[in-house]
């Protein structure tokens, strides 16, 4: 993996990985990454970028401009979440309660390294964008949502857009791909369910919703094994149940929320009206009276097929096919990169954080991106730029 890592990007590597832990030990929330934009400002201000700020409250583009060409563009997600860090780590968390556990620091870290070598070497004909996006998590709303809202494909026009995550349990040195859907759909949805309270000693004298809850919870789960066709992918998931305060009062009502992933936006569409005629009917059997209330999530991840296949092929070639997942198994996990892909051609892709040290997986307390993922990342981001937009030409 060593030999595959530019020269370049070897030579500032120490630098990138301190500053990963800088951003590790000072996380900041959706839209409140107002630190971690003035460092990505600073660095890349130094390396002739021109900036852009305020798109999407603290996002950043960066643009750097070679001679005529094509236009494509990279992102990296910026923002931490609500999660106490248990790592023990010297570069662990200096905030309570929020920490960097989905490697947002690392993609952060990857793509300045990787801006800081292009900048250099300059060995490409056309217009780079560098994308550092606030809240991906989606904590106050959909950061790539606001993005959009505010112009950002009006204003900085892309040809094709690139994208990464690092993956726990992939060796360290692999990036995967799929053309396709690869990554689900998400929604949460509300059932609230009217019953009519009274004493828990004359159930006959109430309409329980408690109970009414509890049935409905296993006849949800006939929507995915009866209605959805079984060669697609669907998850259904009710994460929380609130009713009642105490034990011998049956409450007036109670309260559902789920969780709805799809990979095909037909079969989103079936999980939204199955759920929507279950809950209604379900509960009027026990004499109650259910409302629904939808509240739409990410859409569908579709990459590009040919983009996709494109930006495989060259990571074989570079790294070798042994290397290189041609086609991995799609994802339930949400990603709002799927916004921008609804409106430019592009290809989101995984790299390996390790199986080991690095096998911790996102969202736990325990996590912390693999800083050996850093620098071939960054060189792959490199090498696809001058890739896609051609080597540079002299008059």
């Amino acid at each position: 993996m060593h030999n595959a890592i530019l020269p370049g990007i070897l030579r500032i590597n120490d630098e990138m990985v301190a500053l990963r832990r800088q951003l590790h030990a000072h996380p900041e929330l959706g839209f409140e990454e107002f630190n971690t934009r003035r460092l990505v400002m600073e660095k890349l201000q130094g390396w002739g970028y021109q900036l852009t700020e305020g798109i999407g409250g603290t996002g950043v583009v960066a643009t750097l401009q070679c001679g005529r060409g094509p236009t494509i563009g990279l992102r990296a997600d910026m923002d931490a979440l609500p999660i106490q860090e248990e790592t023990g780590l010297p570069w662990a968390s200096q905030i309570d309660g929020k920490m960097h556990a989905c490697g947002h620091d690392g993609h952060t870290a990857i793509l300045l390294a990787a801006a800081c070598e292009l900048a250099r070497s300059r060995r490409f004909a056309g217009t780079l964008h560098l994308i550092f996006q606030p809240a991906e998590e989606g904590h106050g709303g959909s950061g790539a949502k606001r993005m959009l809202d505010d112009g950002l494909f009006r204003r900085f026009p892309c040809d094709a857009i690139f994208a990464l995550h690092n993956m726990p349990g992939i060796p360290l040195g692999k990036l995967g791909f799929r053309a396709g859907a690869f990554m689900a759909s998400t929604d949460t949805i509300t059932i609230l369910i009217h019953g009519t309270g009274g004493h828990g000693a004359m159930p006959q004298r109430a309409v329980d919703p408690v109970v009414v809850a509890a049935s409905l919870v296993l006849a949800l789960q006939t929507i995915v094994s009866r209605n959805v066709p079984p060669l697609e992918t669907a998850v259904l998931t009710v994460g929380a149940i609130l009713a009642g305060e105490a034990a011998n009062v049956i409450p007036a009502s109670a309260e559902l929320r789920l969780t709805v992933r799809a990979l095909n936006p037909a079969v989103r569409a079936l999980l939204h009206q199955r759920i929507h005629q279950l809950a209604e009917q379900h509960a009027a059997g026990f004499g109650a009276r259910a409302e629904v209330q939808f509240q739409h999530g990410y859409p569908v991840l579709v990459n590009d097929d040919v983009i996709t296949q494109q930006a495989m092929l060259l990571a074989s070639e570079w790294l070798g096919a042994g290397n290189v997942i041609a086609d991995l198994a799609p994802l339930t996990g949400s990603e709002d990169f799927a916004y921008w892909l609804e409106q430019v051609p592009g290809c989101y892709f995984i790299v390996g954080n390790g199986d080991g040290d690095g096998g911790c997986m996102v969202h736990n307390p325990g996590y912390d991106f693999n800083d050996e993922a850093l620098p071939l990342a960054a060189s792959f981001w490199v090498r696809l730029v001058e890739h896609w937009l051609g080597p540079a030409t002299t008059a």
